[in-house]
């Protein structure tokens, strides 16, 4: 009895310590750390040995002298995960909550912020764009100097035609950065083309553990696809005859295609964790890159809880050039994310290129839709609605939702949401159906995106969806046919994306984002080949170039850009690039007519709110006339004016930094490229008046003269309203007053614009957005 006493007990002394030590292990969590550079030489280390500073950091940790503190039997250690040296200073470390206390309280913190999970945010675009070999930015001139695109991504498949070296000179001796090895990638497969690869895990894998390696490669190899679409579309290579299954068939190339890549995977099947993607952009600056792009986000924050706001910071202030996605949680208002005014902020619109298909309902009516399916057109088939076709959700077509009795051999129609567009057709599939039309709903309005489905499928918009439930709901035997008439070209674009996130931007109101619109809308760039077209588990066809849609597809085509302009400006700050885009950039699609939002139909004007300062175009870019720049010390001092705490300020400046006492500056006094406007609702005496400098960088002797398109309801005094200038690089600056003269409409918001004008030289145009709140 005594000796079945001492067991339980024992046993029972084992279960609190284990659970002792799984309350201990569910405590750790990742914190991106942020620590006083000047403290760490106060304290007798080098900059260059700070690893050493941020260990003993770690190990003090644990050193605890306060016996309830210390509990090291039931503690786990903490883990050093990143160091960063040039994006911030400080790492980043899997920390108690106890930790993170005694860590608060050493000399040179400054601040600690939870890691977060993000997400992924591709033959047509160069010629849209205006680009033409040999000619202009295209010029064998322009392209033969080095420049360094930097992808912060999923990775890259490295023996992809696109990223082939025949023909390219050394890699620059500038260059600093490295190719290293992992799963299924070794030093070899860098060359003269992609001459980075790197791979940065550790934080993704503190928060979901050892990466399966036999479902991704645990190195820079890409398995998702995403980033070797992405770095393809900035800097692939020309490729003749590139097409899926035949269609949009033609010369495929980056929009700076003779630029070096590096590649730097931050990305894995789960997300992207915010440490590895600020360990990314901090070994891309020290690397060398001259751009970096990256198609990634979350949700828009303030900027000093933002680290990828903050990272990019770091990077502008060493000449980097950094582009990033919208994001694609549009039509909503306040969804754009990535809104720090020194990152170029991308949406995403149409080409003039589509993928169309027709369906014929038994009726007669017809209805215009998109896919990438090849095959023949169906027979008239019986036409059933999912939602009568199985339980509750069968509606979507989701995953074992749908009744093979009932859509065997006929055509399903699918409500899009939920799960993901081709999958929907492949739970058709799988129940017998022998087609699918995919419906939107109100919120996706006529927005048509071309998939590679696994069976003959089409998207329709909103409208086509209701004409079609009305049917369904007419006729006691409906039916449908689907026919696929392939590429076609001279559609009305841009048109912007219902998908792109779109403004006012509510982290910095004083602020229009995005900044622009580029092509990302059914944009073909390569492919993973062991990479299925859809990514479907039953889906074995293999391809060299996909067709994907998102921000993540505009971004790259501005990286590209910029780095275009880079080439032809090697001067040029990355603000005043930036400046370029921006105010050459055109609101009117190739119908003369305002840019449209397919979010709305297509008969419904799009906005700054959607569109930015409008679409980009880049052989006017190239020579704007006059640009907006702005200095990290500008930035320094925005950030003043936003009253952020000294702490939060030296995440950005560092400790020796401090705001101008005598300053009276407000945020709208930013050299920025636009104007936004925010009023009072109820107030008689809305008025602001905003100050902006412009750098001449066009002809020599020069005269601008002001033109306006004053928003409703706003009047705009700008003084002086003509500029004169003799010589390059002469700065002038004016002043604009904006005020209230009559009462606002239900519209929360009214649009209008500024330009500078010389002849038909130069158009220097600035987007105005008024809002009242």
């Amino acid at each position: 009895m005594e000796t079945a006493a001492m067991v339980c007990k024992t046993a029972l002394l084992l279960l609190v310590f284990i659970a002792a030590a799984s309350n201990a292990s569910t405590d750790m969590q990742t914190y991106i750390v942020h620590m006083d550079k000047s403290k760490m030489t106060a304290s007798g280390q080098s900059p260059g040995n700070s690893k050493e500073w941020y260990v003993s950091v770690i190990e003090s940790l644990t050193e605890l002298s306060d016996e309830e503190e210390r509990e090291s039997e039931q503690q786990a250690s903490p883990q050093l995960i990143h160091v960063y040296t040039r994006a911030i200073s400080g790492f980043a470390a899997k920390l108690s909550t106890k930790q993170l206390e005694s860590l608060k309280r050493l000399d040179g913190f400054l601040s600690a912020s939870p890691d977060e999970m993000l997400s992924l945010h591709t033959t047509r675009s160069p010629q849209f764009l205006g680009l033409e070999p040999g000619k202009g930015l295209w010029s064998a001139f322009n392209l033969k100097s080095d420049v360094i695109i930097g992808v912060v991504d999923s990775g890259i498949w490295p023996e992809h035609v696109s990223f082939n070296d025949q023909g390219m000179p050394p890699v620059p001796t500038r260059w600093k950065g490295a190719c290293e090895e992992g799963t299924k990638f070794s030093k070899s497969n860098c060359n003269r083309k992609l001459i980075g690869a790197r791979a940065f895990f550790q934080g993704y894998e503190a928060v979901v553990g050892r990466i399966n390696e036999t479902k991704d490669y645990r190195s820079a190899r890409d398995v998702e696809g995403h980033g070797t679409h992405t770095a393809s579309t900035a800097a692939g290579n020309l490729v003749a005859n590139a097409s899926i299954f035949g269609l949009a068939k033609g010369l495929a190339g980056g929009l700076r295609y003779t630029s070096r890549i590096a590649a730097y995977k931050a990305c894995w099947s789960q997300g992207c964790v915010s440490s590895d993607i600020l360990a990314a952009i901090d070994q891309a600056i020290s690397d060398g890159v001259d751009v970096l792009s990256l198609s990634l986000g979350g949700s828009a924050k303030p900027y000093y809880s933002d680290n990828i706001a903050i990272g990019a910071f770091h990077a502008i202030k060493n000449g980097v050039f950094v582009s990033c996605s919208a994001g694609n949680s549009g039509p909503s208002t306040s969804t754009v994310s990535n809104t720090a005014p020194w990152i170029m902020t991308v949406a995403a619109s149409y080409l003039d290129r589509s993928f169309e298909t027709t369906v014929t309902l038994g009726d007669g009516q017809t209805f215009e839709g998109s896919s990438l399916y090849v095959g023949k057109a169906t027979k008239k088939l019986p036409l059933v609605y999912a939602n009568s076709a199985g339980d509750v959700l069968a509606s979507y077509c989701i995953d074992g939702s749908l009744k093979k009795k009932i859509v065997k051999r006929k055509i399903v129609v699918c409500q899009r949401g939920i799960n993901g567009r081709a999958a929907k057709g492949e739970q058709v599939k799988l129940a017998g159906g022998a087609g699918m039309i995919m419906i939107n709903t109100e919120r996706e309005g006529e927005e048509l995106f071309a998939d590679a489905h696994i069976l003959p499928a089409t998207s329709l918009g909103a409208t086509a969806g209701k004409a079609i439930k009305k049917y369904l709901n007419s006729t006691k035997k409906p039916t449908a046919a689907i026919a696929f008439k392939g590429t076609v070209y001279g559609k009305p674009a841009p048109l912007m994306a219902a998908f792109s996130s779109r403004g006012p931007n509510e982290v910095g109101p004083d602020l229009i984002k995005p900044d622009v619109t580029a092509p990302g809308m059914n944009i073909l760039a390569a492919w993973p080949p062991l990479t299925s077209p859809t990514q479907l588990k039953s889906d074995k066809r293999s391809v060299l170039f996909n067709v994907v849609s998102g921000t993540s597809m505009s971004c790259p085509h501005v990286s590209g850009l910029a780095a275009l302009l880079k080439s032809v400006h090697k001067d040029w700050s990355p603000a005043a690039i930036k400046s370029a885009l921006m105010t050459t950039a055109y609101v009117h699609d190739n119908m003369n007519r305002q840019i449209m939002d397919v979010a709305f139909s297509n008969t419904t004007m799009a906005t700054p709110f959607a569109f930015g300062s409008g679409h980009v175009d880049p052989e006017k870019a190239s020579d704007p006339g006059l640009i907006y720049d702005i200095t990290p010390e500008d930035y320094q001092n925005y950030l003043c004016t936003l009253n952020y705490s000294a702490s939060q300020i030296a995440l950005f400046t560092g400790k020796g930094f401090t705001c101008p006492k005598t300053s009276t500056l407000q945020p709208g006094d930013l050299n920025y490229p636009s104007f936004a406007v925010n009023f009072k609702r109820n107030s008689k005496t809305n008025s602001v008046t905003f100050k902006r400098t412009v750098t001449h960088v066009g002809i020599p002797g020069v005269t601008y003269v002001v033109q306006k398109n004053e928003p409703t309801g706003v009047s705009m005094v700008i003084e002086p309203q003509i500029l004169k200038f003799e010589k390059p690089g002469q700065k002038l600056s004016y002043k604009i007053t904006f005020a209230q003269n009559k009462e606002p409409t239900v519209q929360d918001s009214s649009f209008g614009s500024v330009a500078w004008v010389y002849s038909d030289t130069y158009h220097v145009r600035s987007s105005i957005a008024v809002t009242w709140t």
